[in-house]
């Protein structure tokens, strides 16, 4: 039977979801925000795939963009709402569920106001258990399908009169663009509502089990808060089935913006590891370029206390933990498994991707 997600609830999908953001994921404060939201007032509700019909219909609420500090972005609640009634009304149909597209800061809780307002029940699937950089990677196989989605945003910074609400058709590879930009002209972060599929699809395809993964990971990272960073380090990598791939201090971040509004760029260590960035942390390479993790695999920086770190939170001079969790142990989508969603991304980022992550 579903779970009615509750306060408690919130803090768990924020710290879990923080460790699978991979050093992405938005903010931690618009999750609280948006969980906190919602288990005021309505009672969301978290259930599993098998508890829907074959052809009720579930879509993917996600948050889009790279929002720097140095973005003048702004979003609220009543957007993801309003994405999700944009949808319904271009679908002509009630959405049953929604999932996201992957887990993060705030994104393992981007369901959770719409269930709460508007009765669409929090599924628990995720288009990718960790964050990505491209919607195409948490689009369940859908990246290169000529079938026309639907994909609606809504957000953006209403005293600078960058508010936008958009309601797009077409084929989700020449949408998802459309979305990004929407996100940069919003002040680089919307929330969107987008690709309703029947529920027998997202069973076959997304990564079931994402949420409460996340909320199972938080738990146990609140139950160790008290016994000091290492206890929080060690609780971390034994809950997610992962290991500290490498320790140290960072002696170049080498990251920068670009108008796709996407982070690239790379972390060194003085070890002489390599993190490679896109908005997340795509790949590690060790100093004589010998590759020991990629996307899909979750590779996350922590502090000595244990606290995931973004990207934008890196400096130089940090000590530093880096969290490996292998793909073989974590549930896979197919739009990870996908070859399509990888020469985007490698292309921008410089370096191969797809030969070690479908390997």
């Amino acid at each position: 039977m579903g779970r009615i997600l509750t306060e408690k609830d919130v803090e768990a999908a924020v710290k879990g979801g923080s460790v699978y953001a991979a050093g992405g994921g938005g903010w931690a404060d618009h999750g609280r925000m948006l969980g906190y939201a919602a288990v005021s007032v309505g009672k969301p509700e978290l259930v599993d795939i098998d508890e829907l019909d074959d052809n009720d219909w579930v879509a993917t609420a996600a948050a889009i963009g790279a929002p720097a500090s140095t973005t003048p972005w702004e979003m609220q609640g009543v957007d993801y709402i309003k994405a999700v009634s944009l949808l319904q009304d271009a679908l002509g149909e009630k959405l049953t569920g929604l999932m996201v597209g992957q887990n993060g800061k705030s994104s393992t809780l981007n369901g959770w106001l719409p269930s709460a307002i508007l009765g669409t029940k929090v599924v628990d699937a995720v288009g990718d258990i960790r964050a990505h950089p491209t919607g195409d990677m948490g689009s369940i196989g859908m990246a290169g399908s000529p079938e026309q989605m639907i994909q609606t945003a809504v957000g953006g910074n209403r005293s600078e009169n960058r508010y936008i609400e958009l309601v797009v058709r077409g084929a989700t590879a020449k949408v998802s663009p459309i979305l990004r930009t929407a996100s940069d002209q919003s002040g680089g972060f919307i929330a969107s509502c987008r690709n309703p599929l029947r529920a027998s699809y997202v069973r076959d395809n997304a990564a079931l089990g994402g949420i409460s993964l996340a909320l199972r990971l938080g738990e146990a990272i609140i139950a160790a808060e008290g016994k000091g960073g290492t206890a929080v380090i060690d609780t971390i990598a034994k809950t997610t089935g992962g290991t500290i791939l490498v320790s140290g201090k960072i002696t170049r971040k080498a990251v920068t913006y670009t108008k796709e509004a996407f982070d690239i760029g790379t972390v060194t260590l003085a070890s002489g590891d390599v993190l490679h960035v896109m908005n997340e942390y795509m790949a590690v390479d060790t100093r004589d370029g010998q590759r020991v993790a990629t996307f899909p695999d979750v590779i996350t920086t922590l502090s000595s206390d244990g606290e995931p770190l973004s990207v934008g939170q890196l400096r130089e001079g940090m000590e530093i933990f880096v969290l490996h969790v292998p793909k073989t142990v974590i549930p896979l989508s197919s739009s990870v498994l996908d070859p399509t969603v990888y020469p985007f991304v490698e292309e921008r980022m410089g370096i191969e991707l797809a030969k070690f992550a479908l390997g």
